[in-house]
């Protein structure tokens, strides 16, 4: 329970921050995408069930407020997360490596997705434009976006796991 309220109180902050303040820090129009880290880290921090739960609500709130199409955004963000679950047998707290990679895997698959619903299918055939355009900026910036955002995700993710192996050691 206190984890979802946690994850809907990063949900909507980091959506405000993404749709206020990034954008006037924008360059040239890219802005970080902070509900990718957020989803991505969910995922592999929680397990596939919170990375889909939170990838779903962020991509829904994408949708809601600026997408053509209910769900597109939604349904691409809760499979980033449930495949981001994949790799939570691998996580360590200690390891950035992990978190960076998928970070970037994450945002150049969000990415890469986009152009082939949004572009490809309408005749837009410029790939490589829109690659070095658009998908690889906002990838550096995702990207250095998570070196500040991910030490506070994983804090407070170790707190609110804290007293569940407390209460498992006390048990045995």
């Amino acid at each position: 329970m206190k984890k979802g309220i946690i994850a809907a109180i990063f949900i909507w902050m980091l959506f405000l921050l993404q749709s206020t303040v990034f954008q006037s820090l924008s360059f040239n129009g890219i802005v970080p995408n902070l509900l990718i880290v957020l989803t991505a880290s969910y995922g592999f921090m929680s397990g596939e069930k919170w990375g889909l739960i939170v990838g779903f609500f962020c991509g829904l709130l994408c949708d809601i407020f600026f997408g053509d199409v209910i769900g597109f955004h939604a349904l691409i963000m809760m499979y980033i997360g449930y495949l981001n679950g994949k790799f939570s047998g691998g996580f360590y707290p200690e390891d950035i490596i992990l978190p960076m990679v998928l970070n970037v895997l994450s945002d150049v698959s969000y990415g890469f997705l986009c152009y082939i619903f949004m572009f490809l299918l309408r005749g837009r055939l410029n790939f490589p434009y829109y690659f070095l355009h658009v998908i690889l900026p906002e990838v550096v910036y995702t990207t250095l976006m998570t070196i500040f955002l991910y030490p506070l995700i994983l804090f407070v993710n170790t707190r609110l796991d804290r007293p569940k192996k407390r209460s498992k050691q006390k048990l045995v």
